[in-house]
């Protein structure tokens, strides 16, 4: 939020030259959780500031964020990316979507990172892998070709769906689910460092599996109620 955001904008003013129409300035544009990410940020730095003795009153106090709307996270099924053609940038695209990887950790990658079927996840774009779970080896199930430097290019091909390229680290989690993988494999997988952030994916569901789930309970109850229908049949022949 820092590097994207605040520095652009501020970076190059003395902190105490920052006042709050500077502040609702900068975030005024930022879609809502971002937005709210990099409020939470400059309140940081603001409170750090106090403490230090540089200011005497926050301009950043009372300043308040847009609120957020929590919706659905959205991903595509594998019926829906075998069938949509993305363009020119499908094998881009199919490739993140089946391995998971983070954009700075696909941009990053390079033919030698791929080797014997797997995919060996080291660093991204900001440099080496810092973080245990992050360092991860995947295994290739499709073809790679070098993504785009910029990610506005695959963006534009994945807006008329209404996904991000982040989606498709959920589409990749979602595949994983309905294939049966375990959550603790997909957080490897994923790269997740805590447990509770791949549920937060596995437990995401379709309609369709919703009536899935009734269809199954249904064809349970036919089973048993057969079951003791032809239990009862046969306790009467044995009377008889």
């Amino acid at each position: 939020m820092y590097r994207c955001h605040i520095e652009p904008a501020l970076g190059l003013k003395n902190i105490e030259e920052v006042n709050r129409s500077d502040i609702k300035a900068l975030i005024v544009g930022l879609p809502p959780q971002t937005a709210m990410m990099t409020l939470a940020v400059i309140k940081v730095l603001f409170r750090e500031a106090l403490e230090l003795g540089y200011l005497e009153k926050s301009p950043v106090h009372g300043v308040r964020g847009p609120k957020v709307m929590v919706r659905p996270r959205k991903f595509l099924t594998w019926d829906e990316l075998e069938r949509i053609n993305f363009g020119k940038y499908t094998k881009q695209i199919r490739f993140l979507a089946l391995h998971g990887l983070r954009w700075g950790e696909a941009v990053a990658l390079s033919e030698s990172d791929i080797r014997d079927g797997k995919i060996y996840v080291t660093k991204s774009i900001h440099g080496a892998t810092k973080s245990r779970a992050g360092m991860r080896v995947i295994p290739l199930v499709s073809e790679f070709v070098p993504l785009p430097r910029h990610p506005r290019t695959l963006r534009r091909a994945l807006a008329p769906y209404g996904i991000t390229i982040h989606s498709l680290r959920h589409t990749y989690a979602y595949i994983l689910k309905r294939q049966g993988i375990h959550v603790t494999t997909a957080q490897r997988l994923l790269g997740h460092s805590d447990p509770k952030v791949t549920l937060a994916v596995y437990t995401q569901v379709l309609d369709s599996e919703i009536e899935e789930a009734g269809d199954v309970l249904k064809l349970m109850v036919g089973r048993a109620h057969s079951s003791e229908m032809s239990d009862s049949k046969t306790t009467k022949y044995q009377r008889i």
